[in-house]
């Protein structure tokens, strides 16, 4: 093995360890509610607009599951008005199920719902890497699969919010002010990726790297479906 070859694969074992060290630790607040959060939720009564939106854009921003398949779904998305429609098919579908969930009280078991987000970041990575082509001679319709896979975390983040049985009073309202902080919030993230995809794009190491990167997302991305199937079946 040449020694420049050998220092590549160290590098790459070292961040992927680095990665999945982190993911796990970070799985374990995967879709988290913190204690603040919590506790405003249990005791809210009525129309408190401003503070869904800030519990809306907070759970986006920390909700790495979510960001993960968006980064996915724009690694390869180089020109603006292909980010606004795949990122805007992904809106659509987590704004309907999200709204539906809640005000039709569907039941989703919270393990199995966030299993199907890890899922969609294992696809979008392996989709990235040319897999279906590659295995199975076909490429499935990529838009379509992110609209079926943001109703998908629309049902994540009504599972959540189902949780703490709001009063009915001032629902609609709340929700659309959590489903728009949730916008805000993703706005905020995507922004600061694009950004620094951005910069990363004007150098040859980002398509150099790109299957490493979609490897990580697909590694990410299985031990989110794991974590949440083990806690699914020992629940």
């Amino acid at each position: 093995m040449s020694q420049p070859l050998a220092k590549a694969m160290a590098t790459t074992t070292k961040l992927v360890v680095i990665f999945l060290g982190l993911f796990a630790s970070f799985s374990l607040f995967a879709h988290g509610v913190d204690e603040g959060t919590r506790q405003f939720l249990a005791a809210n009564q009525g129309v408190s607009i401003l503070p869904f939106i800030y519990i809306g854009a907070k759970h986006m921003v920390t909700g790495y599951d979510h960001l993960l398949f968006l980064v996915g779904v724009i690694f390869f998305l180089y020109r603006t008005k292909d980010v606004l429609l795949y990122v805007s098919l992904f809106t659509i579908g987590h704004s309907i199920t999200l709204l539906y969930g809640v005000f039709y009280d569907i039941q989703v078991n919270a393990y199995l719902i966030d299993a199907i987000i890890g899922f969609s970041i294992v696809y979008k990575g392996f989709d990235n890497l040319g897999g279906f082509k590659r295995m199975f001679g076909f490429q499935p319709n990529t838009k379509v699969a992110v609209m079926i896979f943001g109703l998908f975390h629309g049902f994540g983040l009504a599972t959540k919010i189902q949780e703490f049985n709001l009063p009915q009073e001032g629902l609609l309202a709340n929700i659309i002010g959590f489903n728009v902080g949730v916008e805000i919030g993703q706005f905020l993230a995507l922004g600061v990726v694009l950004i620094v995809m951005s910069f990363w794009r004007r150098h040859q190491s980002y398509l150099k790297f790109a299957t490493t990167a979609n490897t990580l997302l697909m590694s990410g991305g299985l031990m989110l479906v794991g974590y949440q199937l083990t806690g699914y079946f020992t629940s």
